[in-house]
C-alpha cells in the first residue's frame, strides 16, 4: 500500500495548489474591471492630446522644437519598458522581452548603442541578467498607477535626448486588446513621429503667449508623460487578464491531473484488494 499512500500524496498536493491559483484567479477577476475601469478613464484624455499635438505639427512655428526634429545620424537609441511588479501572468512579461531582444539585436548589429528605462520589477530583474544598460528603474506601482511615479523616470529620457545622448526613444508595454488578447507594443516617442491629421489642418495656427517654444516645451513634456501614464495603466490591466486566464488554465490542469491520480489510485487499490483475496483462497486451498 506504499505505492496508494504516495498517490493520496500528490493528491492533496494538487488539491492544496488547485486551491492556490483558485483563489488567485478570483483576485484577478476582481481587480480587472477597476483597471480597465482606470484605463479607459484616461484614453479620451491622451486622445485629445494626441489630437492638439497633431494640430501643432502643423503650425508655421519659427524655430523647430527638439522633439520633433529627426536626427540625420542615430547613434543611440532608448526604450522605456514597462513590465509587471509580480509573476504568475502566463507568458505576458516573457513575450515582450523576447520581442525587445530581437529589436535590440537589430539596433545593434547597425552599430547603434541601446539603453533602457525600466518600469516593474520584473522587467529590472530580467535586463539586469543579461547585462543591459538601464538609465532608470521603477517599481511597485502598485493597483493604482500615479502620475508623479513615473515623471523622475521619464525626465531621464527627455533630458538625455534634449542634450543628444539619444537620438531616438520608444515606449514598449502590453496593450489591453480584450482579457483573452494582450499584444507587445512598440511605440516610437521621440522624435514625434508624423501625425494622420486631414491635410486642412495644414493651415492651422495659433497665438502663442507667453512664447512658442516655452508652451510647447511644456505640452509636449505633458503629452510624453501622459503616453507613458496611459501605457502603466495598460499594462496593469492586461497582467490582470494574463493572470485570471493563467491561474483557470492552471486550476483546469491541477482538475484534471487530480482525476488522473485518482484513477491510478482506484486501481491500484483494486490490484491491492485482489492480491489479497488471491492469497486468502490461496491459503484456504492448501488448508
Amino acid at each position: 500500500m506504499s505505492g496508494s499512500k504516495e498517490i493520496v500524496g500528490k493528491i492533496k498536493s494538487v488539491q492544496n495548489t488547485r486551491k492556490v491559483t483558485s483563489a488567485l484567479e478570483m483576485v484577478s477577476a476582481s481587480k480587472i474591471r477597476k483597471a480597465q475601469d482606470q484605463m479607459q478613464a484616461t484614453r479620451p484624455y491622451a486622445r485629445m492630446m494626441r489630437q492638439v499635438i497633431g494640430h501643432l505639427a502643423h503650425a508655421n512655428l519659427e524655430e523647430e522644437h527638439p522633439f520633433t526634429t529627426e536626427r540625420e545620424t542615430i547613434k543611440r537609441v532608448g526604450f522605456i519598458i514597462i513590465a509587471t511588479d509580480r509573476g504568475l501572468c502566463g507568458g505576458l512579461n516573457n513575450n515582450m522581452f523576447r520581442k525587445l531582444l530581437a529589436e535590440f539585436r537589430k539596433w545593434q548589429d547597425q552599430g547603434v548603442e541601446v539603453t533602457t528605462v525600466v518600469v516593474g520589477r520584473k522587467a529590472a530583474q530580467f535586463f539586469r541578467r543579461l547585462n543591459v544598460e538601464i538609465s532608470a528603474a521603477t517599481q511597485d506601482l502598485g493597483e493604482q498607477p500615479r502620475l508623479e511615479d513615473l515623471i523622475g523616470t521619464v525626465k531621464v529620457c527627455l533630458d538625455d535626448y534634449r542634450e543628444g545622448r539619444l537620438d531616438r526613444l520608444f515606449l514598449c508595454y502590453n496593450h489591453f486588446v480584450n482579457t483573452m488578447t494582450q499584444k507587445a507594443t512598440f511605440d516610437q516617442l521621440l522624435p514625434l513621429p508624423p501625425g494622420d491629421d486631414e491635410p486642412m489642418l495644414q493651415y492651422w495656427d495659433y497665438i502663442y503667449e507667453p512664447d512658442a517654444m516655452e508652451l510647447l516645451d511644456e505640452f509636449l513634456t505633458r503629452y510624453l508623460e501622459t503616453l507613458v501614464y496611459q501605457a502603466s495603466l495598460e499594462n496593469l490591466a492586461s497582467e490582470h487578464a494574463a493572470r485570471m486566464v493563467a491561474m483557470k488554465n492552471a486550476s483546469d490542469n491541477a482538475n484534471n491531473l487530480i482525476d488522473e491520480l485518482k484513477l491510478v489510485y482506484n486501481k491500484a487499490r483494486q490490484a491491492a484488494i485482489t492480491q489479497e483475496i488471491s492469497e486468502i483462497v490461496g491459503g484456504a486451498a492448501a488448508v
